[in-house]
């Protein structure tokens, strides 16, 4: 007999996102934790989905993290027929998501939104795009 039941899917990627923007933010699970009243061993259990996140509970994360609850049910595994694309975009998110969730993809993000000119933010836009079709128009097909 199996003593440790998995998280279920949903609950990790509602962890998962919780854990993103947290990290978006720059904010601590310590911080978050306090914010709630909880422990950051709480936080650290809801990102990793061992705890479910209960409703109210969300809503004051979603509050404090500044973003809408739906944020953290985008991409969630199950839901390719709640918007259908046709598109791979369910892929596409899932790497969007580990790109963010990384060292560079937060540091990218947390510069990025400093620079206040909008129309530099698009040249930044512009020139990633042109360096990323190069690289794919010299990779060997």
């Amino acid at each position: 007999m199996e003593s440790k039941k998995k998280p279920n899917p949903i609950d990790v990627h509602v962890g998962s996102r919780l854990r993103l923007r947290r990290n978006m933010l720059g904010m601590s699970q310590e911080r978050l934790g306090e914010s709630l009243g909880i422990t950051f061993q709480q936080i650290q259990k809801y990102e990793k989905g061992t705890n479910r996140i209960g409703a109210s509970r969300l809503q004051a994360i979603s509050g404090i993290l500044e973003v809408p609850v739906s944020f953290f049910f985008e991409g969630a595994p199950g839901q390719e027929n709640a918007a259908p694309s046709g598109f791979g975009e369910e892929q596409q998110a899932s790497y969007g998501d580990d790109f963010l969730s990384s060292a560079e993809g937060i540091q990218l993000q947390r510069a990025f939104v400093r620079i206040g000119d909008p129309k530099i933010r698009r040249r930044i836009l512009d020139l990633v795009k042109a360096l990323s079709a190069e690289t794919d128009e010299g990779s060997p097909s």
